[in-house]
């Protein structure tokens, strides 16, 4: 189909709105409310599949602005927005002369229904003008859909919504193309074979082409746009050769400079990169290094860039050579670097070693394994194995179960997995060569301590033998210090570097003589009672046990009062489950200090996982998962310790460690003292995507979706699916864009899962789970893994990335723009100071309730006039202030290309004055900026004396922590009231430490938006004095800004 013919497609395409959509499936996470689901031939519970068609008009690629030229002047129906709540459809062309815009139908005459390039000012993309906000129907329009042209020197804008984001970034490039060329002469033929990507395409031709004929075998050039592609595959190359020669009618398969051109552009142009890339480059189709800098800082996020590092990044990904030396990065360059690891969306920064190691080991979630010499299920599955144990330790696990029992010859071996068959060898591993094995690959992935978790079935003799394997085998690394009674937590992870600890059984401290009896308490079924047996131990083996002491097995009451912090506790799975569901506070607050070891079901013969994040949530460390059996839940487990340098520790939250703090795993909103995030997520493509695993059905057909789950929290679990796009592995486009709440973003987790739509059965395609702390903002590919977590080559996912802090609306009209405006109610409810019931205590606090008003006004205001700015702008609450100043700077030059502002610093903060009588428009905007920076100013000189108090109410308040109990029986408080009065009080002790952090973080995040507005003004041009002058004076104002900062931080913020 030609572009021409683009009018009858385009009135088929399937509508623009739709419902948000939530889907259980049995390849993601399922149940998200109670737990993960694993792997099963079932069908999403009943939910109608929505698939997207191509939005495209032909199969013809969008690869240049003579194609988004083309594609405007064939038209296509759009529908237009008007402020009264209605929307009409209508078709809009360009003119052939590319001098005007119009639609039709019309009640306007049809020079009337038109708007001339000549008028627009500028073009959006997305719902972000007043008629948009203010429409009944907006929540109903896709946002990717959506764009609008401002017109005129009233700014007025005509607000349209295509039938896919496709149409609607045709639009927008084409328009920007054409306003950015309005005062040039067009000839889009030429510039189409000027190009720095046509040129260098040449000059690969002429290099292979040997005879200069300026034609080549098709083999030839095959292997060419291999050697220049390497993901494409040969089929595909030779089928786009003949689609080409069947359109020229050529008989001959020998393919010229011409044909070579146009199918590498055709097959190797994204068309969602090439729209980006005609966007930050100011509609050219290159980026020079100013550019690739503003891209880097102001879309992702990137800090302290240079010129200098942008020019080294073209060198390393422009793929000509004269584009090299002249320092511009083309689209394939672009295309390179976007899926390099530099724009991969883990943070590479965790990579490494990150959090505090300094804490008591009870503070940090604990990588740990069961049954770990399985590389199968226990049931059906191989027996024992060597490999399961080097497997774990290379993944950073840092517990290991070693389950040992009685073998032959006094060498006592570890339990395997099944029986083996009648005449065959037993299914056990000698206790030494285990030890070995461990001994290699202990320290091989993380060098913080080794907890070997030792179940004992053997006599007395084979015990002494396997003391003295484990010292003959670890030799010095054994701790077996003992601990001080008077000791409250355990030693730190420094303290315990490359250390091996021995979890196990101990004779109590009073016992006589060489060995003794202990409890034999091996774990039980779910609902399983027993006598609690005994069992013999020597006094060697239970020496070697220091730190990780098992402590009795009973009830809730027995395992959490009178523990030592060297005890662990260990909990079956619907125990476990019991404790977190009846008393999750409880929970909580014991594993502050102690230990607490989970293990999956004896029910779960299959080694199928439990979900750790249930238990998780109540601060359980050593949360046992079968390494062997891959799915959602060993992917959330795999992905959740990636973010400290996979050394198999996580620092929990601040709120599960400081001793008094107040906070339920079960919690349905937001966390006294914490600040919601709000996280914008696009799902933009996907990238050569492979056939799933054992499907055959469809042959190579895949129709492709993507689900993202978030983990964490019950109120923070969710999870949304992109439409279906049919028939393509290789570029689908999905271009859908999701927003999720977060409340406690430091135990929360991505996972994206990629599935093949089948009415017999979807098919898993690839994952990848990311800690949210770990999530890079900007444009990300995300690198798919499979089911069993290897890398699947090429293939990823193309995403953009957003999270925004605001707490508080922007505006009446605020819940209907987005769901971080959603959040201000809520927080006000979630940090009111709550009545202990004691008034000494009461009155403490209540003095702390005018500086909690204070606080969250300031931090409220301020966002509140940065929104508004940015809405202004026509930018939506994501959007940088970098980006909004070069907005805004856009609208303030005059029609002499003149600025009608200048930057003033005053007492170092960044004003705009004008020059001279400016348009009602210039006035509305300057208004919102000034209130911007006065709000961030009255932060920045009050949020030093606001802090204090709020720090001062909470010492005052901490000084009735121990006596609390004391102060309640004074007063009368019994039991239920009493155990009230205390959570009361960790609630509000919780609010003001959260509060004054978030204050904190406020003011240094002010002080950071008055350096990037500053620096943004002067790149921008909007200062008085000269270049060098004005360089040197924004150095000394930013200096100024800098020492102020810096003295805060040495001060009290």
């Amino acid at each position: 189909m030609s572009l021409q013919d683009c009018r009858v497609k385009k009135r088929v395409l399937m509508p623009t709105w739709r419902a948000p959509r939530l889907v259980p499936h049995p390849w993601t996470t399922g149940e998200m409310t109670s737990h993960l689901q694993d792997p099963s031939n079932q069908k999403c519970g009943g939910r109608k599949k929505t698939v997207s068609f191509s939005s495209m008009p032909s199969e013809k690629k969008i690869s240049s602005a003579q194609d988004c030229i083309s594609f405007m002047q064939a038209g296509c129906e759009l529908k237009k927005v008007r402020p009264n709540s209605r929307i009409y459809n209508r078709f809009f062309t360009l003119d052939p002369d590319l001098q005007a815009l119009r639609w039709e139908p019309s009640k306007k005459d049809l020079d009337k229904a038109k708007l001339d390039i000549s008028a627009i000012k500028e073009i959006r993309l997305g719902k972000n003008t007043e008629t948009f906000r203010n429409n009944g129907l907006a929540d109903q329009i896709c946002e990717d859909c959506a764009f609008s042209i401002l017109h005129g020197e009233n700014y007025e804008s005509l607000d349209l919504v295509a039938h896919s984001a496709d149409v609607a970034n045709i639009w927008v490039s084409g328009l920007r193309y054409l306003v950015s060329r309005s005062k040039q002469p067009l000839d889009f033929m030429e510039d189409n074979q000027n190009t720095p990507r046509i040129l260098w395409l040449k000059t690969m031709f002429e290099a292979a082409d040997v005879d200069g004929n300026g034609i080549m075998l098709e083999d030839t050039a095959v292997d060419l746009i291999k050697q220049l592609n390497p993901t494409l595959k040969e089929s595909k190359i030779r089928l786009k050769f003949k689609e080409i020669q069947k359109s020229k009618e050529k008989l001959t398969t020998r393919v010229t400079e011409e044909e070579f051109c146009e199918a590498f552009c055709e097959l190797c142009t994204r068309p969602e990169v090439y729209f980006l890339l005609v966007q930050i480059s100011k509609n050219k189709e290159y980026l020079d290094a100013n550019d690739l800098m503003l891209f880097l800082e102001a879309e992702q996020g990137v800090a302290h860039i240079t010129e200098d590092v942008c020019s080294d990044i073209i060198r390393r990904y422009e793929l000509s050579e004269e584009g090299r030396q002249k320092g511009f990065l083309a689209i394939d360059g672009f295309t390179q670097y976007l899926l390099s690891p530099e724009c991969d969306i883990f943070d590479p920064e965790h990579k490494s070693v990150v959090q505090d190691m300094t804490q008591p080991l009870s503070h940090y979630y604990i990588s740990t394994s069961h049954h770990t010499c399985l590389t199968e299920d226990q049931g059906q599955g191989p027996a024992a194995d060597l490999h399961g144990y080097v497997r774990a330790l290379q993944m950073g696990c840092r517990s290991l179960e070693l389950d040992v029992i009685e073998g032959p010859e006094d060498e006592p071996v570890l339990r395997g997995g099944r029986s083996p068959a009648p005449g065959a060898a037993a299914a056990h591993l000698s206790f030494r060569s285990v030890l070995e094995v461990i001994n290699k690959f202990a320290f091989a992935t993380s060098e913080y301590p080794l907890i070997l978790c030792l179940g004992v079935r053997c006599s007395l003799p084979q015990q002494k033998v396997m003391v003295q394997h484990l010292r003959t085998v670890f030799g010095d690394q054994l701790y077996t210090e003992a601990p001080l009674p008077s000791e409250s937590y355990l030693p730190s992870l420094e303290k315990l570097k490359r250390r091996i600890l021995v979890e196990g059984k101990k004779l109590p401290a009073d016992s006589q003589g060489s060995d003794g009896e202990v409890t034999d308490d091996e774990e039980e079924d779910e609902e399983a009672e027993r006598p609690t047996g005994r069992m013999q131990l020597c006094r060697e083996l239970s020496d070697l046990v220091s730190l990780c002491q098992a402590a009795q097995r009973g009830d809730s009451e027995l395992a959490m009062r009178g523990q030592n912090a060297w005890e662990v506790c260990s909990f079956s799975e619907s125990g476990a489950s019991r404790l977190a569901s009846e008393c999750p506070e409880d929970l909580v607050s014991h594993n502050k200090r102690f230990l607490s070891r989970v293990r999956p079901s004896a029910a779960r013969a299959d080694s199928s996982n439990l979900n750790p994040q249930d238990f998780w949530n109540c601060g359980c460390q050593l949360v046992a998962m079968n390494f062997q059996t891959p799915g959602p839940r060993m992917d959330l487990h795999t992905g959740w310790f990636l973010q400290n340098g996979g050394c198999g520790y996580v620092l929990r939250p601040s709120v599960m460690r400081d001793e008094v703090s107040y906070f339920r795993a079960d919690t349905k909103g937001a966390v006294p003292g914490a600040s919601p995030l709000a996280l914008r997520l696009k799902v933009i493509s996907g990238q050569h995507f492979p056939k799933p695993r054992g499907a055959c059905a469809k042959g190579d057909v895949i129709d492709p979706y993507v689900c993202v789950e978030i983990h964490g929290l019950p109120a923070d679990r969710a999870e949304q699916r992109t439409r279906t796009v049919q028939d393509n592995s290789d570029n689908p486009i999905f271009d859908e864009t999701f927003e999720f709440q977060v409340n406690l973003p430091e135990l929360a987790a991505v996972r994206f899962v990629v599935l093949d739509d089948d009415y017999i059965g979807d098919e898993f395609i690839g994952q990848y789970t990311i800690p949210f702390e770990c999530l890079q903002p900007g444009y990300r590919h995300v690198p798919l893994r499979s089911f069993v977590g290897d890398v699947l080559e090429h293939a990823t996912l193309f995403v953009h990335v957003a999270i925004t802090n605001r707490s508080g609306g922007g505006g009446a009209r605020a819940p209907k723009r987005s769901l971080s405006a959603r959040m201000g109610k809520k927080v006000r409810e979630d940090t009111a100071l709550r009545n202990v019931g004691l008034k000494t205590v009461d009155d403490v606090f209540k003095t702390a309730v005018h500086p909690l008003r204070e606080a969250i006004d300031m931090r409220e205001n301020m966002q509140n006039a940065i929104v508004s700015i940015k809405e202004l702008c026509g930018l939506p609450p994501i959007a940088s202030l970098k980006q909004c100043l070069l907005t805004l700077s856009s609208r303030l030059i005059t029609s002499d290309n003149t600025p009608s502002v200048f930057l003033v610093m005053k007492d170092s903060f960044p004003y705009l004055e004008p020059v001279g009588a400016i348009p009602e428009v210039q006035k509305k905007m300057l208004a919102a900026y000034d209130l911007m920076i006065q709000e961030s100013r009255f932060l920045i000189e009050m949020a030093e004396s606001v802090h204090e108090k709020i720090v001062q109410c909470q010492k005052a308040g901490m000084e009735f922590h121990e006596e609390l109990h004391n102060l309640g029986a004074k007063e009368g408080l019994k039991g239920r009231k009493l155990s009230k009065a205390s959570e009361s009080f960790a609630w509000n002790i919780t609010v003001l430490k959260g509060q004054g952090d978030l204050l904190k973080n406020a003011k240094n995040e002010a002080l950071e938006n008055m350096k990037q507005i500053q620096l943004a003004c002067l790149s921008c041009g909007l200062s008085k004095t000269p270049s060098s002058s004005a360089e040197a004076k924004g150095k000394r104002s930013l200096e100024a800004i800098e020492e102020k900062e810096s003295s805060e931080e040495n001060g009290k913020l």
